[in-house]
């Protein structure tokens, strides 16, 4: 018998999944990116699954603002408070494109600066993952919703998770000071999640990333007992000038 999810978790997932639907459309039809101005990429499926969110989010969560990706993009950033929610339609625009599976629809919570609750749901390889800090992450196996958590460590090293489209020195380097045992690659918030299910141990990250890149794998990691902190060990937080990340350490316990 699997884990029932509260009603704000099941809205989340009801979400991600019809956006799923709208992305695998024109995943299977073979999508074509354009280049937005700061040079992303960006699909018709972004943007056409944005919409959907943002229609659903406004209906199950009334009042509560949402800062979308390519909302941003188009100069639209709604004005938040304590509590909103961060949205990216496709994470991994890059795998999407080039039929590589690691795409996800991110939906994360944030309240008084740090993520709450948040949906990742990788549509192309059947993965999604859900958590509130307070009630537990689960990943979603066989129709039945199971608890992950993140793991301890073994004393022989690490397994790090890093960047399939944006490898970078400063990350490189970090790894190569610590004592890692195995390196797996994954694209998209898939990152977070696979230290949040206990199949890794870090994912360190200094490239530039936006919040709507992270919140929601950020969301799970911490409700499954993990932590992301900035580069220097302090408190990485959200709701920031322009919503843009610096670099980022995320681990298991």
């Amino acid at each position: 018998m699997g884990a029932t999810l509260s009603p704000r978790l099941q809205a989340l997932v009801r979400i991600a999944q019809a956006a799923g639907v709208v992305v695998m459309r024109h995943y299977e039809a073979g999508a074509e990116a354009r280049v937005k101005a700061d040079r992303s990429p960006v699909t018709d499926a972004d943007e056409e699954a944005e919409k959907l969110i943002l229609a659903e989010l406004a209906a199950a969560f009334p009042g509560v603002p949402v800062v979308a990706e390519e909302e941003a993009a188009a100069g639209r950033i709604a004005a938040v408070d304590a509590r909103f929610f961060l949205v990216d339609p496709v994470d991994g625009t890059k795998e999407f494109v080039k039929r590589g599976g690691e795409f996800t629809v991110n939906i994360g919570e944030v309240v008084d600066g740090a993520p709450v609750a948040g949906v990742v749901y990788a549509p192309a390889i059947g993965r999604l993952f859900v958590g509130a800090v307070g009630e537990g992450a689960f990943e979603l196996s066989g129709g039945d919703w199971r608890a992950i958590s993140a793991r301890k460590p073994g004393d022989d090293g690490l397994v790090a998770v890093s960047s399939k489209s944006h490898p970078d020195a400063q990350t490189d380097a970090l790894l190569g000071s610590l004592n890692i045992k195995d390196r797996i690659n994954a694209g998209s918030s898939l990152k977070f999640c696979l230290v949040a299910a206990g199949e890794a141990d870090i994912y360190p990250r200094a490239g530039r990333t936006m919040e709507w890149d992270t919140a929601a794998g950020d969301a799970v990691l911490r409700a499954a007992g993990g932590d992301v902190s900035n580069w220097d060990y302090t408190p990485f937080t959200y709701g920031k000038p322009g919503f843009e990340n610096g670099p980022f350490i995320a681990r298991g316990r």
